[in-house]
């Protein structure tokens, strides 16, 4: 299940991240790259002076990411997850937004009690950003509800 869900929250990342291949501010101000990377793999934390890196650094580092924190984090959080699909779904949303976020959110409760029907009103909840909602969030929480089945 665990590599199923690498390539489909990878590709819900791709698509909705989008790549940078040069450092760049991100909407909340942080330094970005890549595919909404704020840190690369060996711990140090990108800055807007450093290089641009390649498509292929870019999708290693998403990868990694993805295996390495967001993966474990899910399935640490939210062990009742059954399907590759429902995993992608948890696991693009704490990318997105934060491992912090899925771990305080009634999403993670709804999650372990086993109310999936319940699961997509509180992903549609996360579609603001700054107080406003927004259509690129309102267009990932629909995707990531539409892998829940």
């Amino acid at each position: 299940m665990k590599e199923e869900s690498i390539f489909i929250a990878a590709k819900l990342a791709r698509h909705f991240e989008g790549c940078y291949l040069s450092p760049y501010l991100c909407p909340a101000g942080v330094p970005t790259i890549g595919y909404g990377a704020t840190f690369y793999p060996d711990g140090r934390a990108v800055t807007l002076k450093d290089m641009p890196i390649t498509r292929q650094y870019a999708d290693y580092m998403l990868l990694w990411m993805l295996k390495n924190i967001y993966i474990p984090a899910g399935i640490k959080l939210c062990p009742k997850i059954d399907t590759p699909e429902r995993a992608a779904a948890l696991i693009d949303f704490a990318f997105n937004l934060g491992v912090g976020r899925l771990k305080s959110s009634t999403l993670r409760k709804r999650v372990n009690s086993g109310q999936w029907n319940l699961v997509p009103g509180e992903l549609r909840k996360w579609n603001k950003g700054g107080g406003k909602t927004l259509r690129g969030l309102t267009l990932r929480r629909e995707a990531e509800c539409s892998l829940l089945g």
